[in-house]
């Protein structure tokens, strides 16, 4: 399992490359100012740094309950990204509609692009991120034979 300094770097940098490519995209998008996107952008994004942070540490765990790894299948990879922007989603639509002065479906609009945006980016990023940051499977090994003997008590 990824240590907590990755998981912090992992959630980071999701973030940070995320927000640098939102941001002025959905402010084009939706004509809005740029400062109104960025204040969602911005609370958006501190809201994501924790869902994804407890989140994947939740699914990790998971993962090596039910399977002994953290190993993910693509079709892992697509499920973990749809749950994730589903949760993430249901949180901020009240958010956007406040922030924006709009009717709860324009903000659902909204928010459904951001979630497809980053549905397509958290897949990309975090199958990228496990290339550039393998997960050292002496520790994957460790973790599952750990929660093997706590399974076991």
């Amino acid at each position: 399992m990824r240590r907590p300094a990755d998981r912090v770097r992992h959630a980071v940098s999701f973030e940070v490359i995320g927000l640098s490519i939102i941001t002025p995209l959905a402010a084009w998008v939706f004509d809005k100012p740029m400062s109104d996107i960025g204040v969602i952008a911005i609370v958006g994004a501190t809201i994501a740094t924790v869902w994804n942070y407890l989140y994947n540490l939740g699914f990790d765990h998971l993962m090596v309950w039910l399977r002994g790894s953290v190993h993910k299948t693509v079709g892992i990879r697509v499920v973990h990204a749809i749950i994730f922007e589903t949760g993430l989603l249901l949180i901020l639509l009240p958010f956007i509609a406040w922030q924006l002065e709009i009717g709860l479906w324009e903000a659902l609009v909204m928010d459904i692009s951001f979630a497809l945006f980053y549905l397509v980016y958290t897949f990309v990023f975090n199958w990228l991120y496990d290339i550039v940051f393998p997960i050292d499977d002496a520790r994957t090994q460790d973790a599952s034979e750990n929660a093997e003997r706590e399974g076991a008590r």
